[in-house]
């Protein structure tokens, strides 16, 4: 039996269930790409910054450039975090539970099966 076959008893409505449940976290693992691209769009602008106080120092405007060094520069995205801790938490406390909630739908759904309903549409529309 291939991987992607439907388990003997598996019913439409549980091959359904568990192949929706696949599409939410695919649509969570997008969102999760976002969340590490935002984590590292913000690292590249705190460290533009360097940059900005550079040029800020050289046309004189020293207060200010230490201001934005004193205020700006690592500063924490949320309170007391930066977005490491942030990507952390997200991965920790609702990222890999939705996976093993996923698991346990395939599990119970179509016998641990991956992408039963994606098959049978592929062979429906390849037919």
């Amino acid at each position: 039996m291939d991987q992607h076959d439907r388990p003997p008893g598996a019913s439409d409505g549980a091959v359904a269930a568990a192949g929706h449940m696949s599409e939410a976290l695919e649509t969570l693992e997008r969102a999760r790409g976002h969340l590490y691209s935002f984590h590292q769009l913000i690292g590249e602008a705190d460290f533009a910054l360097d940059e900005v106080l550079a040029k800020l120092r050289a046309a004189g405007a020293e207060d200010l450039a230490a201001e934005l060094e004193r205020e700006l520069v690592g500063r924490n995205v949320l309170e007391g975090r930066w977005t490491f801790q942030v990507v952390e938490e997200f991965d920790d406390g609702y990222w890999s539970v939705f996976r093993d909630y996923e698991r346990r739908v395939r599990d119970a759904m179509t016998s641990g099966n991956r992408h039963v309903y994606e098959a049978e549409l592929k062979a429906r529309r390849r037919a």
